[in-house]
């Protein structure tokens, strides 16, 4: 029971997270977003940015589960931070960053949808959301990709 309680409360504590760092990316104070990512990472999954980013797009969810005993609610809280990097790497225009993070973040929400026994209308309108950033970030025709 503490377990789940525990991933109630880091489900519940991104929400506001991501909305006081939304608030300082429109602001233009990225600096302060920066930092309080940083330290989301941190206090939700206790490893800092730099562990999740060095984990490959492609072994993203088994290693999380089967190396580090994740469960879902640490992979919901894990794409709210990958999906909150991006948009922060894009307004500081590190768009291949940006699309590095939207593509894990839609991994790992499309991962749950697929595992998840309950249907969630914001989890889909964050998918829909992530394929149309990632569509506009991709290299090619239709992109505004910079490096």
């Amino acid at each position: 029971m503490f377990q789940k309680d525990y991933i109630l409360r880091m489900v519940e504590m991104i929400g506001d997270l991501i909305a006081a760092l939304l608030g300082l990316i429109k602001k233009g104070d990225l600096d302060q977003a920066e930092k309080i990512l940083e330290r989301g990472y941190i206090e939700l999954l206790r490893h800092e940015a730099a562990f999740f980013q060095a984990i490959p797009k492609e072994k993203l969810t088994t290693t999380l589960i089967g190396e580090h005993n994740y469960e879902n609610g640490h992979l919901a809280v894990l794409a709210e931070l990958f999906f909150a990097e991006a948009t922060l790497s894009e307004a500081q225009q590190k768009l291949t960053y940006a699309l590095i993070n939207y593509e894990k973040s839609l991994i790992l929400l499309t991962f749950l949808e697929e595992e998840d026994k309950t249907w969630s209308a914001k989890r889909d309108e964050r998918i829909i959301l992530l394929k149309e950033r990632i569509l506009k970030l991709q290299p090619g025709e239709n992109s505004a990709t910079k490096v």
